[in-house]
């Protein structure tokens, strides 16, 4: 089965005006998937769309959503109904704050929360049971290696990646058997825009221009997911990202995963 027939014909990628996700796009794009842009500038994402469609030539949709309102999900699902979506990216939800809990408003944490967790479940629980009724389809959930444990000015953001990581390696043993793949992406420091404007803004980069000094490429990074994706449900591109998560889980998070669906499975078998 061609990458085409086992994940087409359209492709939604979330938080695809720039960075990770608008390469992700157009990578798939390459691989032959109608693609459907979602981010909150629309502007933005036409330019995306035309690039894709003069360069690869294929169908392009725009959505131009705030995942952090109320509604986000149920406008997503209805502006796409006519679509046949087999393979789902949800790369939205940085953190471009990095700020204490105190330091805003509580409204912030709660718009994060339900960017990065209660959408990501709407939107999977919509477009995953598609999937599973066709036997084929692929999903893509962004993590951080913030989500490894607590630290300071990343307190809900690094919660919320922790929700992402745990929910993919579930959401992976339970679409696995019906011929769905989901691939948990835990990244490290990327080199993305919103990086580049955060450092600048925090007074460590003279310019929004200078690459971050050590940060994975994005481009790797989409390389990388591409060629994981059939061997989920959790893959760090990042090799910083990799080695210091052996400190957190020795035996390894697929190793984790697999060994804690065999028991819970086990531990729910009639007796």
């Amino acid at each position: 089965m061609t990458f085409q027939e086992k994940y087409g014909p359209w492709a939604l990628v979330a938080g695809a005006s720039e960075g990770v996700g608008a390469l992700y796009a157009e990578a798939l794009a390459e691989r032959g998937l109608d693609v459907v842009l979602l981010a909150r500038r629309q502007g933005v994402l036409d330019e995306v769309a035309s690039r894709i469609r003069e360069k690869y030539g294929v169908e392009t949709r725009t959505l131009a959503i705030d995942l952090a309102t109320p509604d986000a999900a149920a406008a997503v699902t209805a502006a796409l109904e006519d679509l046949e979506v087999g393979y789902l990216v949800y790369c939205a939800g940085a953190d471009a704050d990095y700020q204490a809990l105190l330091d805003s408003p509580v409204a912030a944490a709660e718009a994060m929360i339900h960017r990065n967790c209660t959408v990501l479940v709407q939107l999977c629980h919509a477009f995953a049971a598609p999937m599973v009724a066709r036997g084929r389809g692929g999903i893509v959930i962004f993590g951080s290696g913030a989500g490894f444990a607590g630290v300071p000015k990343l307190a809900t953001y690094g919660a919320t990646k922790a929700f992402d990581m745990v929910f993919a390696e579930g959401l992976w043993a339970e679409l696995a058997p019906h011929g769905v793949d989901v691939l948990g992406l835990v990244l490290g420091e990327t080199d993305t825009p919103t990086l580049r404007r955060t450092r600048h803004r925090l007074g460590l980069a003279t310019s929004v221009d200078d690459p971050p000094p050590g940060a994975a490429r994005a481009e790797d990074v989409v390389a990388d997911a591409l060629a994981s994706m059939e061997r989920g449900p959790i893959r760090m591109p990042d090799r910083k990202v990799r080695l210091g998560s052996r400190g957190f889980f020795p035996m390894g998070r697929n190793r984790m995963a697999a060994m804690m669906t065999k028991a819970t499975v086990k531990a729910m078998e009639p007796r």
